[in-house]
C-alpha cells in the first residue's frame, strides 16, 4: 500500500499562527538517570498540521470529540491552485470545473503550493478561499476542505481580515485542516485521506497525523 504523509513535523520553534501558543517538547525522565523516557508537551489545539471544530468559532457547534469519526476519512478531491499568486483569492470560478466530484463524503484539499514556504514569513502570504467559493462548496455536501496553507482565510496582522471561509465552512457543521503538506504527491485517484484527531473533550480542534492511502494496483 502507498502511503503519503501530508503533516509537518511538530518541533520547537515551528511556525505556529500569529498569537497561538508556542509549542514546547521538554524531557521530563531519560533512560540514562530514570531507566524510561518520558517529555512534557505544551501546544495549542490549533497547533502544526490540524483540523478545526465548528466550536473553534460557535459556542453552540461541536467540539472535536463529538464529530463522528467517518467524517475524518474519505477520498481525495485534489484541485491545483499553484498558480494562485500571493495573498490571490480563491474564487468558485476556479474550482467549479471540478464541482461534478464534489460529493458528501469527498475531502476536498485545495493545493495551493504554500507549504513549501512553511516556516518562513512568506507563509503568511498564502492565497485564500473567497466567502462565496466556501457557499458553493458547501452547497456541494462536501464537508472536510483542507489547505496546505495557514488558514484557509486571508492572514491579517493588522486585525483587518475577516474568516469567511471559517464562518461558512463551520457553520455548516463542517470541518476545515489547515497546514497540510505533499498535496502535490497526490497525483492520481483513488487516494484516501486521514485526518484522525486526538480524542480531546471540549476542544475546538486537534493536531493530527494526516496521511493519504492508495492500495497498489
Amino acid at each position: 500500500m502507498e502511503i503519503v504523509d501530508l503533516s509537518h513535523s511538530l518541533k520547537p520553534g515551528m511556525q505556529i499562527y500569529p498569537g497561538d501558543p508556542v509549542f514546547s517538547c521538554s524531557r521530563v525522565a531519560t533512560i540514562e538517570k530514570d531507566g524510561y523516557a518520558v517529555r512534557a508537551l505544551s501546544l495549542g489545539s490549533h497547533t502544526g498540521t490540524h483540523v478545526d471544530a465548528p466550536s473553534h468559532f460557535f459556542a453552540d457547534g461541536k467540539t472535536i470529540e463529538q464529530i463522528p469519526l467517518q467524517m475524518f476519512i474519505g477520498p481525495a478531491l485534489v484541485i491545483d491552485l499553484t498558480h494562485k499568486s500571493p495573498r490571490e483569492a480563491i474564487y468558485w470560478a476556479d474550482l467549479a470545473p471540478h464541482a461534478h466530484k464534489m460529493t458528501a463524503g469527498v475531502i476536498l484539499l485545495l493545493h495551493t503550493g504554500w507549504s513549501q514556504y512553511w516556516c518562513t514569513e512568506k507563509y503568511l502570504d498564502h492565497p485564500f478561499l473567497e466567502r462565496a467559493a466556501a457557499e458553493q462548496i458547501i452547497a456541494t455536501g462536501v464537508r472536510v476542505v483542507g489547505v496546505d496553507a495557514l488558514s484557509p482565510d486571508e492572514t491579517r496582522l493588522d486585525g483587518t481580515g475577516s474568516f469567511g471561509a471559517h464562518e461558512v465552512i463551520l457553520g455548516a457543521g463542517s470541518v476545515i485542516a489547515e497546514n497540510l503538506t505533499n498535496l502535490h504527491a497526490l497525483d492520481g485517484p483513488n487516494y484516501i485521506v486521514h485526518l484522525t484527531p486526538l480524542k480531546i473533550d471540549g476542544s475546538d480542534g486537534s493536531p493530527v497525523r494526516a496521511f493519504a492511502s492508495r492500495a497498489s494496483i
